[in-house]
């Protein structure tokens, strides 16, 4: 097997990524390694830092060969890249089948999709045999606009340094509306509405028709996500947006649930599940999902607002920035040691507290956090904080009654710090790591 600190056919110029350390960590475990997220989001880059070998699913003349003989897809020097693979879903079987024939062998192949493909063409589950890497848009420390001198992980180790920040929203804006995608970042380009405009295209215009589904009527659900965004809106809500009075309230709400999930198995959306303290509490299934964009500059985009609009309005640009904390914590918590497949959650209850984030390791511990734009919202984020705290603590069933930590991130701010008598740490996102 070819050393996985870099691969023959690492691109030049390449920019590191928090995931790249968890890749090749998979590739010492399993056969193969799907790298799996969004369009545009870096995974062949970053999966050809590793290779030595591509086969690339998306060209139509190796699409076609590929369709008529699956295995021609897996030929070259390991780990070998089969890239877009879901273009071919028999390919997943003919990886799986080599792996097993090859027993003991890892990282023989890495996998790119932008698509869950659809079941019916997949014999085999892959389970034991492929991994499954989710990969995001860039974050803030990825991009260079976060110094990540507050590590989420030093954090849940009790390691803290105060730090100079000095963060205002008006770069916080521009980053919301241009958004993490390796293509854009360095090019100064502000809103990059015609980028993102071709990503739509692509989404609507081919993705989700291929899907069976119509692009247009995705387009109307989408956009109604980006209305509620971060909320848990029902199927109902977004059928009624989307389709007004034309269909039954019924018919509305099954259309929209049929939209979402595309849009949720083409990784254009992602669901963050409901937490309790307790590990087998029924509020973990039963709490309905939050909703989020890839990249917060989808939902920007999609409901048409630039970065002047943006500091002119502070309740959007608050959720748009909400979004943008979420997309980063799941970016760093992904990596941390101890992350599950899904470590990021947030909490309500029937009492009305609701805490916007919650990361939790598999060993239970686990974090609470709180967003707010700036300074002037700490002490009501430190004060829910709290209250979970007390929560939690007063609950007989939680596993791990104390968090690691509190903290509130904000977009402007002069310092990261920690409040003693709030027992809070406050953290501009323009400092945080992973």
């Amino acid at each position: 097997m070819a050393d996985m600190t870099r691969g023959a056919l690492a691109p030049e110029g390449y920019l590191p990524r928090t995931c790249d350390g968890t890749l090749r960590e998979m590739l010492g475990e399993f056969g193969a390694v799907e790298v799996a997220g969004t369009m545009w989001c870096g995974k062949t880059w970053t999966s050809l830092s590793v290779s030595e070998s591509v086969t690339r699913v998306g060209n139509p003349g190796v699409r076609r060969a590929v369709e008529a003989d699956p295995s021609l897809a897996l030929m070259g020097a390991r780990p070998h890249l089969v890239d877009e693979w879901q273009d071919v879903p028999e390919v997943w079987d003919a990886v799986r089948d080599r792996v097993d024939s090859e027993a003991g062998a890892r990282g023989l192949y890495v996998l790119t999709g932008s698509s869950s493909p659809r079941k019916e063409r997949v014999s085999h589950s892959g389970a034991g045999r492929i991994a499954r890497l989710r990969m995001r848009t860039m974050s803030l420390q990825e991009t260079g606009e976060s110094t990540g001198a507050v590590s989420l992980a030093g954090l849940f180790d009790g390691r803290f340094e105060p730090q100079l920040v000095q963060q205002r929203l008006e770069p916080l804006a521009r980053i919301l509306c241009r958004g993490g995608w390796p293509a854009l970042v360095g090019t100064g380009a502000p809103a990059s509405p015609r980028y993102l405009d071709a990503y739509f295209d692509a989404v609507f215009g081919v993705s989700v028709p291929r899907r069976g589904l119509d692009g247009a009527e995705s387009r109307r659900v989408a956009l109604s996500l980006a209305r509620n965004l971060g909320t848990s809106a029902k199927y109902e809500t977004l059928g009624a947006d989307a389709f007004g009075g034309d269909l039954a309230p019924e018919t509305a709400a099954r259309k929209a649930s049929e939209h979402v999930a595309a849009l949720e198995a083409l990784y254009v959306v992602e669901p963050v599940g409901g937490w309790d303290a307790p590990i087998r509490s029924k509020s973990r299934l039963r709490t309905k999902p939050k909703r989020y964009f890839a990249d917060p500059s989808l939902a920007a985009s999609l409901l048409q607002v630039g970065p002047e609009r943006l500091l002119e309005d502070g309740q959007l640009l608050g959720l748009l920035f909400e979004s943008l904390c979420l997309h980063d914590l799941a970016v760093y918590a992904s990596a941390l040691p101890g992350a599950g497949p899904d470590p990021l959650h947030y909490y309500r209850d029937s009492d009305g507290l609701e805490v916007d984030a919650i990361v939790e390791l598999r060993d239970g511990r686990w974090a609470g956090f709180e967003v707010k734009l700036g300074e002037s919202g700490v002490a009501a984020g430190a004060a829910a904080l709290n209250r979970l705290r007390r929560k939690v603590a007063a609950n007989p069933a939680a596993r791990n009654p104390e968090p690691s930590f509190m903290a509130v991130l904000t977009g402007a701010g002069e310092f990261a710090r920690y409040d003693a008598e709030a027992d809070v740490y406050v953290i501009p996102l323009a400092a945080l790591g992973a």
